[in-house]
């Protein structure tokens, strides 16, 4: 059953949808709302939204977020990819990583998808089942041992890895047991014992 788009636009509808998204929407859910691509082209010029990136939009007057790059990454990938690698690391507050660019694990069939990855984005192909996420506010992150063993397998320095899976091991994040690629990678480098 198709869904039945709004006669005319729905504001409330829109701000809910960007109110869960940090303030950002896209503009298949501006057109959910009822929002023409054209009625956003007007808001945009008239200051009550902000083009973020290429279909991506932030209604100006809701409070800014502290991390709301990655609710605009998230979107981005049509809200299929999840949080990963160092960028998971800095959000878990695992090591004192501090990534450059927003890391995405994006389905592994969207490895033969052609599409403008954004300058930002370092991109991960694999699928990441509902047991391997955690959620950081809007956007769905890898969990810690899902983290640290892509970080282990992605190649993170030794130094860093070892000092991720310590702080994890020690706050109960994670069991040695579970961080086989970690150790794996470490192995070389005098395991992961403290």
């Amino acid at each position: 059953m198709a869904t039945v788009l709004p006669q005319r636009p729905e504001w409330d509808r829109l701000y809910e949808t960007a109110a869960g998204q940090a303030g950002l929407f896209t503009t298949q859910q501006a057109a959910e709302a009822g929002y023409s691509p054209q009625l956003l082209v007007h808001y945009v010029h008239s200051g009550k939204a902000l083009r973020v990136r290429r279909g991506i939009y932030r209604l100006v007057h809701f409070p800014a977020g502290e991390h709301e790059e990655l609710v605009g990454t998230w979107l981005w990938s049509e809200q299929r990819g999840v949080v990963s690698h160092q960028t998971a690391l800095a959000l878990h507050g695992l090591s004192d990583a501090l990534p450059a660019h927003v890391h995405l694990t994006l389905p592994s069939e969207w490895r033969r998808r052609r599409f403008r990855v954004p300058a930002d984005v370092v991109l991960h192909h694999d699928d990441v089942p509902p047991e391997d996420r955690s959620w950081f506010g809007a956007v769905p992150t890898t969990n810690p041992r899902r983290t640290l063993n892509d970080c282990a397998r992605a190649g993170l320095s030794p130094e860093l890895l070892k000092q991720a899976a310590q702080q994890a091991l020690r706050r109960g994040l994670v069991k040695k047991s579970e961080l086989v690629a970690v150790k794996k990678a470490l192995a070389p480098f005098g395991g992961l014992a403290a």
